[in-house]
């Protein structure tokens, strides 16, 4: 399944108050897996920078003069997203403002049931505590040395190893076996069947102890539910011999 990871950095919060987005970073997801594909582009406002917004990305409008505007990347933005699911972190935030460039410049918005918000995951999976991208980087000993102020690519590329862990997507991607060798149990769990069996890993004396040992403890022994294997060397588990019914004497 392809999924796109993105986060956005704006020069406000609310796109309502002539807020818009200066960077858009965008990873690319298969099975969970990072292609390498990514989207990332830094955009003239077309407005001032604030400084409580400056404070947290860095960005300065003087950086952003002669950048892209939204209009100018659109096409290869709504390309690149495709028909894939969007992964967010306070998804509504973000789809909040792409929304916004996307209706100013006549394209369809972003619909919330193709949004998967991975604070909202991090709020089920571990409620009560922190939850913010550093909370959770922190919890799961993802590596965040390198981001010193917000930006969207880096952040995208974050998020993309933290939802992998909320969702268990490496492992769950991370296949070995097929159809042809796999077998299942009685409680309908897979499992593997190995083409040739291992050779046992213990050797014929300590066979013969645990036989001798199993053997003393009666036909109704759980180990003998888990038959030993043997060597010529060494016999199989011996059975022990059924004791005689108790005779109950004649009134």
């Amino acid at each position: 399944m392809r999924e796109i990871v993105i986060d956005t950095e704006t020069t406000g919060l609310d796109p309502a108050n002539g807020h818009r987005i200066v960077e858009i970073g965008c990873v690319e997801l298969f099975n969970a897996i990072p292609t390498g594909q990514t989207f990332h582009e830094y955009l003239d406002p077309e407005r001032d920078v604030p400084e409580e917004a400056f404070r947290v990305h860095g960005i300065s409008a003087e950086f952003l003069a002669g950048k892209p505007k939204f209009r100018d990347i659109v096409e290869r933005f709504v390309a690149f997203l495709g028909e894939a699911m969007l992964v967010a972190h306070n998804a509504e935030f973000d789809v909040r403002f792409l929304n916004a460039e996307l209706a100013a410049h006549g394209r369809a918005a972003i619909g919330i049931e193709r949004v998967v918000d991975t604070l909202t995951l991090a709020r089920r999976r571990h409620p009560g505590v922190p939850n913010s991208l550093d909370a959770l980087c922190q919890r799961y000993s993802i590596d965040v040395s390198r981001r010193t102020k917000h930006g969207a690519l880096l952040d995208a590329e974050i998020l993309a190893e933290v939802y992998a862990e909320l969702t268990g997507g490496r492992q769950a991607s991370f296949v070995l076996q097929t159809a042809a060798t796999a077998r299942v149990n009685s409680d309908g769990a897979a499992r593997l069947a190995r083409p040739a069996a291992l050779a046992p890993r213990i050797d014929a004396a300590e066979l013969a102890a645990h036989a001798a040992f199993v053997a003393r403890l009666g036909q109704k022994a759980i180990w003998r539910n888990y038959p030993l294997a043997h060597t010529p060397e060494t016999p199989p588990l011996p059975v022990a011999p059924t004791p005689p019914a108790e005779t109950v004497p004649a009134p």
